[in-house]
């Protein structure tokens, strides 16, 4: 229900955006849903990388990218974006992004559980070379 576009291949240092909008065929309104971004390296588990409110009131990031990621939503374009800068190779990985209804605000640690996420994209994947 959900489709994720622009990553690709970046040097370390560099930057990218990621774009989240519902499918094509699916339209449903992200206003109404708590987004989320999630990642997974090779030999990985998926980890949380970062949350936008439904209310727009909350974001959140984990440590790790905290200062170099940056979690938006367009309203009027249904887009979630994640503006990804000073980029290192251990950011290498396939980026999804989630959708859930019922999450609500973005405090604490809730946002990391993928059980509160209903629906998800297929995922880009993004590589930085070092």
């Amino acid at each position: 229900q959900l489709e994720e576009s622009g990553g690709g291949l970046v040097q370390t240092g560099g930057s990218l955006r990621l774009s989240c909008t519902s499918s094509t065929y699916t339209k449903f309104d992200l206003n109404y849903h708590t987004m989320a971004w999630f990642r997974q390296a090779p030999g990985k588990e998926r980890e949380a990388v970062s949350c936008f409110s439904s209310s727009g009131l909350t974001t959140n990031y984990v440590d790790s990218v905290k200062g170099r990621f940056t979690i938006s939503r367009d309203d009027a374009e249904n887009t979630v974006y994640l503006e990804m800068n000073s980029l290192k190779p251990e950011d290498t990985a396939v980026y999804y992004c989630a959708a859930s209804p019922v999450l609500g605000s973005c405090s604490g640690v809730k946002f990391r559980d993928e059980r509160h996420h209903e629906y998800w994209g297929q995922g880009t994947q993004v590589t930085v070379s070092s």
